[in-house]
């Protein structure tokens, strides 16, 4: 197994990320599994709302290759509720061609190092498609728990078959 990539950072989510959002959700392929590609007004409106986010009930960030200095997606996690439980619910995606060479594995590390610095819940939860193989592998390898199958709205209006993953941060 390839030793864990140590030249990935996060960053806060910044207005010049609004290009990188269109590239990332505005991508029909990557976005199969999402409900399909984005309109340009979505992720444009998308875009306000991560710059608006409040930093206490949210950590939004765009993964960074500090090799290249490039922008290569975006990682996050959000104050959410699932069957009454109060978690963080997280979320990634990563440009297509930064796939595969661990930037998923090396973000996701630092995005739930975030959140357990937070102090705020006990767990991060995770809803990737059952068909998305690489956002489940992704999850099984950062350590998250499988807790089975449930039926979530993404995008809204659109219900879709999910794991459920969760991640005790031992605080």
């Amino acid at each position: 197994m390839p030793s864990p990539r140590t030249d990935i950072d996060l960053r806060p989510y910044a207005a010049e990320d609004l290009e990188l959002l269109q590239a990332l959700l505005g991508d029909e392929q990557a976005m199969r599994m999402l409900g399909g590609a984005e309109t340009e007004e979505a992720i444009k409106a998308r875009h306000e709302r991560y710059l608006a986010s409040d930093p206490e009930t949210n950590g939004l960030f765009t993964i960074v290759d500090r090799s290249d200095s490039r922008a290569v997606g975006w990682t996050g996690f959000w104050a959410s509720e699932w069957q009454g439980e109060q978690a963080w619910e997280c979320g990634w995606h990563v440009l297509s061609a930064a796939q595969g060479m661990g930037v998923g594995m090396a973000a996701g590390r630092l995005m739930l190092d975030e959140a357990r610095r937070r102090h705020r819940f006990a767990s991060v939860d995770a809803f990737p498609s059952v068909d998305n193989e690489a956002s489940n592998a992704l999850c099984r390898s950062l350590g998250f728990d499988c807790l089975g199958r449930v039926e979530i709205e993404y995008p809204k209006g659109h219900m879709m078959e999910a794991l459920h993953w969760r991640f005790a941060l031992g605080c």
